[in-house]
């Protein structure tokens, strides 16, 4: 397949050529890095007014099904869909089950919808190593809402604001942290904070748990002048408060828009992934040389076994550049 073959696919939403586009960026093979340059490269020069939507929180608060209910909301609207699954990866074996396309049984069937499951790789934040990339695809694709859901790390989660529009929180009904907690924690990066499970048993507490993150929200951010955060509670299971959810970000849209705009989240997003790109290409170029990964080993060894200390060894280690 040529990259001309590969542009016309993902601009004619072949979904089976989006996928091979996206495995292409995620492969260490060199001559797939290439051509996934120059995909990136074209795939670039098509604008696109999509809305990247991040879905954080804890493992087991219902990301999976939320994108799922969610995700068949907008299709139903005529909205075509893109869900970006990231998966944690093992740290002992480095796999991953890739198992949150199975909890979105009615988008997997929707002709408008796209998912795509990820490993979490070496990537701290909860995202993907080419989770941006993987986004610029689908939005050439035609994706007009792109939903990211994080690996759902708890409060290091952050990574996900710097490379969507709007980030949700999903909190479960009686997740009532510390106020400390919170304010160390993802609770500050969200511009929403869903609580989800808003049914049977757990809707009275589900109610109680809204009301004290509303009370967070006004005390973290106050009124600076900015959008202030909303909080709603959903049932995914039910469909309740799935609705309010997509017209909430469609004022949040409103309020960008007279705000600025998007071009200016845009310019944001690229300089961070410019830098972040950056020091990717840095440490590959760095551990690529022969003579330097050596010397890291070595460094390494006398680390281990005490001979000098870690911060030393490491300045030593950059010196050997300038050799």
């Amino acid at each position: 397949m040529t990259v001309a073959d590969c542009i016309r696919g993902i601009r004619e939403n072949d979904r089976a050529i989006l996928g091979k586009a996206i495995t292409m960026i995620e492969s260490s093979n060199p001559d797939h890095q290439k051509m996934a340059l120059e995909i990136l490269a074209e795939i670039g020069k098509f604008q696109t007014a999509a809305i990247r939507i991040g879905l954080t929180g804890a493992p087991g608060v219902g990301k999976s099904t939320f994108a799922d209910a969610f995700g068949t909301h907008l299709t139903s609207l005529g909205k075509k869909v893109a869900v970006l699954a990231v998966d944690p990866s093992s740290a002992i074996s480095g796999g991953s089950i890739l198992g949150d396309k199975t909890r979105m049984q009615r988008l997997t069937r929707d002709e408008l919808a796209f998912i795509r499951p990820s490993p979490s790789g070496k990537t701290a934040g909860g995202i993907a190593r080419r989770t941006r990339e993987t986004i610029l695809l689908c939005e050439a694709a035609g994706y007009e809402v792109v939903m990211v859901e994080t690996v759902g790390v708890g409060q290091g989660e952050t990574a996900v604001r710097s490379m969507v529009d709007f980030n949700l929180l999903l909190m479960q009904p009686g997740s009532g942290d510390d106020l400390q907690a919170i304010k160390r924690g993802i609770v500050e990066t969200a511009d929403a904070i869903l609580v989800s499970k808003n049914d049977g048993g757990f809707r009275s507490i589900a109610n109680q748990t809204k009301t004290h993150f509303e009370g967070v929200m006004r005390m973290l951010r106050g009124s600076g002048g900015g959008w202030e955060p909303v909080v709603l509670a959903c049932s995914s299971v039910e469909g309740t408060g799935i609705s309010e959810v997509w017209e909430m970000i469609l004022s949040f849209s409103g309020f960008i828009e007279k705000a600025g705009g998007m071009a200016e989240i845009r310019r944001k997003q690229a300089l961070i992934w410019y830098e972040d790109a950056v020091r990717e290409l840095l440490e590959e170029r760095f551990f690529g040389e022969a003579k330097m990964a050596e010397e890291y080993e070595l460094l390494k060894t006398k680390v281990l076994a005490g001979e000098i200390q870690a911060v030393v060894a490491a300045r030593e280690l950059i010196g050997g550049l300038e050799k």
